[in-house]
């Protein structure tokens, strides 16, 4: 992209002009820019540095440095132009051995920016089929079903989303669900570079707002359910379902599939503006569903349309209704990309590996408790994944959950209740307290799980205060180890909330930890041949 000292780049951009100098059309260069960024430390030669306004600092403080690095031009906003005039360490001064940056003014810079970076990278999405999925839980999940089953049909395939983003066989662990525009764009282009087919994305409420997905287009875009969460971001639920619905209009998608197992879901499906494909899981939402779902035998079902012109006979490689519901949705995603359904079920039948979901850490026997992790972390998804897992416990099913700091304070009461709701044992522990007290999250999801069992609306017979992750999953595991015996049924442990994640933030302090290696260290520790006591 070329910007030029004779108009704007963008129909939200004024006049272009120099770093540090005065608009005048004859003082900005003609210049061509080769990439995108947002972090001033991350700039190359030729890259546009886009100076947004944050949180507690403006980009434009930090212009001088991305030019220093070689940043051809500058984008901000009016209060970032202001920034840059008046700042003794303008641009121009730390450029002196060239000459000065145009800088191009935007009302809303984070608005354009996904439009300007596409154009940057040469609109890579038009190359790539494009699947985007939304929804408050099985995002993840829904999307490695996606991926594998294009895999297994001969595609080749890229995958953005909560664990890792991949580049074919190359994996990066991600920082967030969706990058920001620049990084999405810049991503695209290596994929189409390196020959892939297919891009299968999840797509946050949190991209969509602060526009991290604009210049996307997706061939079909996938609903999979809306509950309580993030609302420490989005103001109210009408607010939340707004985002996610703007996924499902012309200039983000072409074609929806929705699920229509709730309200939100249903409502969705009555309000977009693209083609769209319902799917009901339960013969309570079945009544006008373009496909519905009839259960079978060891986890088949068969996704029949209502039209009985087409069926396809699936597999949910991992446990729970709402996993048959991710299953049928990335079916008919492959079905709308034009997969002909033998093909489908074909492409389907192997299981994807979906790190942290529902994924079996010990598998039990005579001598241990079965132990599960999973991301499970609105009140919804818990008490999903808890019920998934009940008709699989022949003993006792003890969860380990906490709640995240900084975050929606709301559902922590929610969360305790709904694990008390279906485990036989909570043990409530930390998540990722970050700047708060981790005693004061726990207090908030212990007491919602009391009250629960108060009530009389719950099964759960122990809420303990486990204190730190480390202790709380090796007292869970040690309290269904000892009560292990020959005549005793096997206890499942079930460890929620952090999944794939491989650290914890406490206090501002990144630390490692992984569930799963803590899982295993516990179930080491109570091999040993002494004898353990239970705690409570």
């Amino acid at each position: 992209m070329v910007v030029t000292g004779s108009g704007a780049s963008h129909p939200d951009t004024s006049h272009p002009h120099a770093v540090g100098a005065a608009p005048s059309e004859g003082q900005v260069p003609d210049v061509l820019v080769t990439g995108v960024t947002l972090d001033s430390r991350a700039v190359v030669p030729g890259d546009l540095y886009a100076a947004l306004p944050g949180f507690n600092v403006h980009g434009a403080r930090f212009a001088a440095d991305a030019v220093a690095a070689g940043a051809a031009a500058v984008l901000t906003d009016a209060a970032g132009e202001a920034e840059l005039g008046s700042s003794s360490d303008a641009a121009t001064e730390a450029a002196t051995d060239g000459p000065p940056v145009p800088v191009l003014v935007a009302r809303d810079p984070r608005g354009v920016l996904g439009e300007l970076a596409a154009h940057v990278y040469g609109q890579p999405s038009h190359s790539l089929t494009m699947v985007g999925i939304t929804g408050t839980n099985g995002k993840t999940t829904t999307a490695y079903l996606v991926e594998s089953a294009l895999r297994a049909h001969g595609q080749r395939t890229g995958l953005i989303g909560t664990v890792e983003t991949r580049i074919g066989d190359e994996a990066i662990e991600s920082v967030r669900t969706t990058p920001e525009a620049p990084d999405l764009h810049a991503l695209l282009a290596v994929m189409v570079e390196r020959g892939l087919d297919a891009c299968v994305m999840e797509v946050s409420s949190h991209a969509l707002q602060l526009h991290r997905v604009d210049g996307v287009v997706y061939d079909v875009a996938l609903f999979t359910n809306l509950s309580q969460d993030h609302l420490d971001f989005h103001p109210s639920m009408e607010d939340y379902f707004a985002a996610k619905a703007s996924l499902f209009t012309p200039h983000r998608s072409r074609a929806a599939i929705v699920c229509v197992d709730d309200d939100w879901g249903r409502r969705l499906a009555s309000e977009a503006t693209v083609p769209v494909t319902t799917l009901a899981t339960s013969p309570a939402a079945a009544e006008g569903a373009d496909w519905v779902v009839e259960p079978g035998e060891a986890g088949g079902f068969t996704l029949r349309e209502r039209s009985g012109a087409a069926a396809l006979s699936l597999v949910s490689h991992l446990p729970g209704g709402f996993n048959v519901a991710n299953t049928a949705l990335a079916a008919l995603a492959l079905l709308r990309l034009g997969v002909e359904p033998h093909d489908v079920e074909a492409a389907m039948a192997s299981a994807p590996d979906v790190p942290g979901r529902m994924q079996v850490v010990s598998p039990g026997g005579p001598q241990g408790p079965r132990c599960v992790v999973d991301f499970a972390h609105t009140p919804d998804a818990v008490e999903a994944a808890l019920a998934a897992l009940r008709p699989s416990t022949p003993g006792r099913l003890i969860a380990v959950l906490g709640a995240g700091g900084d975050r929606d304070r709301g559902k922590r009461p929610a969360m305790g209740a709904a694990a008390a709701r279906q485990a036989d044992v909570v043990v409530v522990t930390d998540d990722n307290p970050r700047s708060e007290e981790p005693a004061e999250i726990r207090s908030a999801v212990a007491a919602g799980a009391r009250e629960a069992v108060g009530s009389g609306t719950a099964r759960a017979s122990q809420i303990i205060d486990g204190g730190t992750r480390s202790n709380a999953i090796a007292e869970a595991i040690a309290l269904a180890v000892v009560a292990a015996g020959k005549d005793r049924p096997v206890d499942t442990v079930v460890v929620l909330g952090k999944g794939h994640e491989k650290g914890q933030e406490i206090h501002g302090v990144k630390y490692p930890f992984d569930d799963r290696d803590a899982v295993r260290a516990a179930l080491a520790a109570v091999s040993s041949p002494t004898p353990l006591e239970a705690t409570s």
